[in-house]
């Protein structure tokens, strides 16, 4: 049995899931990563979230998509590319039986990363 000091919170919370559902999961862990490489994770609302200055970006699984939520922000300075999604005032669903829109998720990562850091400079 691991220890729960030496467990990663967002592995286990990944490990949660069916087979599919993890591997959308982790390709969108690591879609975040790599566009907000100083971000740190930790589990918030019971979601994985990344952090930089504040909360940078959360996302999350269910039965039939993975939510992804860049705030409020996020979603209106793409709200035009995400018509195509079923989104609310700060999240947007990615269906499972979809490819994730990699280029487009980079560019609302970095969109945050660009804004927390703005807001941290103030």
């Amino acid at each position: 049995m691991v220890s729960a000091s030496s467990a990663d919170p967002i592995d286990e919370y990944i490990a949660g899931f069916p087979p599919a559902t993890q591997k959308v999961l982790n390709e969108l862990r690591a879609l975040i990563k790599a566009a907000a490489p100083g971000a740190t994770e930790k589990i918030s609302y019971r979601m994985p979230t990344f952090v930089l200055n504040r909360h940078l970006v959360y996302f999350a699984g269910y039965d039939r998509h993975v939510g992804f939520y860049p705030t409020g922000s996020g979603i209106e300075a793409f709200k035009e590319e995400l018509k195509p999604y079923k989104s609310g005032k700060g999240s947007v669903q990615f269906p499972l039986d979809r490819p994730l829109p990699k280029d487009l998720i980079r560019r609302m990562v970095e969109f945050r990363v660009a804004e927390n850091t703005r807001k941290a400079g103030r």
